[in-house]
């Protein structure tokens, strides 16, 4: 999945050139944070299942029941809020805003399917479903640029290519056979109020991690914030090569005797790759540089390896994140608020990519490190839950 989307960057980049690829990433990047409320549903389904599978039957029907609702109310408000994206995004057309808004509800469908299979751990299905939800848009959105170079129909394509893995999900559930043992902690109302909660503090993340391009677009020249947005394709590179370790782990993080261990081996293996990848983006930038977008870009070159250490920071973060979900934690969610906050404040007064993108890195390092302590901190050896802790089976 990982693979075939940013290949398909690469193709929309060079084939819409800098002006036209800002536009695009801009509008990427509000699907990302529009996606929370699809992660906020998986977060849910993928931890209660791990943790209670006795109640798996009544966890997965009612996760599919606000699934529905949820996928219909957010298109149904982003479609009123169009005319606001289009004026935010600066985009061309109020078209684009409209599928914005219509690729929220087959993201939101595919984030209810994949928790359950991430839950019940049936990771060759959850694999094809990811797969779909990358390759379509690498052949269908490719497609459409190259008969259409614009940012509508280049958005058009990745709107079609989210059906796909929706389709998946719905044919690896199709034969539910499974134990359903009620419970009044499994209530459609219970998982509604903490896919909410997970929802809100995965925004902030994606928030965190798409605000700068948005920035650009308002603080510097189209040609410069499309030099920053052809940075950010190495950025995303590195923030999602690891998604694996995310995905993996997280039942693991939801399992308390799991959870220390799942945290700790997975930061390692993240900034492992994040290291590697960073040292290859400096000693390879010349290479680096065509996979980003080619002589259009050559501006940034020299910028490339830190546009690679801020995507291993947002995934040591993400990661961070998804622990703090898995144990259910809420004020730990207020650091990520406040980081955002400060991203915005201080990226409005960078004049330069150079500026804006050193702005960021140093926005998340102070972040990362403060989460890293409140991680360490709740899951010392021996500890105990606290009120930071709401136990699975629990009503909420």
């Amino acid at each position: 999945m990982n693979v075939s989307t940013y290949a398909f960057v690469m193709v929309a980049s060079r084939l819409l050139g800098k002006e036209g690829y800002g536009a695009l990433a801009a509008s990427i990047n509000l699907l990302l944070v529009i996606s929370v409320g699809a992660l906020g549903l998986q977060a849910t389904a993928a931890r209660r299942i791990s943790a209670e599978p006795e109640h798996v039957g009544q966890i997965e029907d009612s996760i599919l029941r606000v699934t529905y609702r949820a996928a219909a109310a957010l298109g149904l408000i982003l479609t009123l809020l169009s005319p606001v994206i289009q004026r935010v995004l600066n985009l061309e057309h109020l078209g684009t805003a409209l599928v914005i808004a219509a690729c929220a509800v087959p993201l939101t469908l595919t984030g209810g399917l994949a928790g359950i299979l991430q839950g019940e751990r049936r990771w060759a299905a959850l694999g094809l479903l990811y797969l779909m939800t990358g390759v379509p848009r690498l052949v269908i959105g490719s497609l459409l640029i190259a008969w259409r170079p614009t940012e509508l129909w280049s958005l058009l394509g990745v709107a079609i290519s989210f059906c796909a893995p929706v389709v998946v999900g719905f044919w690896a559930l199709r034969n539910r056979r499974r134990p359903h043992v009620a419970h009044p902690a499994h209530t459609g109302m219970a998982l509604l109020k903490e896919s909410i909660r997970n929802g809100q503090a995965l925004f902030a993340f994606f928030a965190l991690s798409s605000v700068d391009i948005i920035v650009a677009r308002n603080v510097m020249p189209n040609d410069e914030s499309g030099l920053y947005a052809g940075g950010l394709i190495l950025t995303k590179a590195m923030l999602f090569l690891p998604q694996f370790v995310v995905i993996v782990a997280f039942p693991s993080m939801a399992t308390g005797s799991e959870r220390r261990r799942a945290l700790v081996v997975s930061l390692s293996l993240v900034a492992t790759l994040g290291t590697v990848g960073t040292l290859a983006a400096w000693a390879l930038s010349g290479i680096a540089i065509r996979f980003v977008g080619g002589d259009d870009f050559a501006a940034v070159e020299p910028r490339l390896w830190v546009f690679a250490i801020l995507g291993t920071l947002l995934s040591m973060i993400q990661l961070l994140v998804y622990s703090v979900l898995a144990r259910q934690g809420k004020r730990s969610v207020y650091v990520v608020w406040l980081a955002l906050v400060a991203l915005v404040g201080l990226g409005l007064t960078a004049d330069s990519v150079l500026s804006l993108v050193t702005i960021v890195v140093l926005v998340d390092v102070a972040l990362l490190v403060v989460l890293l302590a409140i991680s360490a901190w709740f899951l010392r050896e021996g500890a105990s839950a606290t009120e930071e802790t709401v136990p699975a089976g629990v009503p909420q």
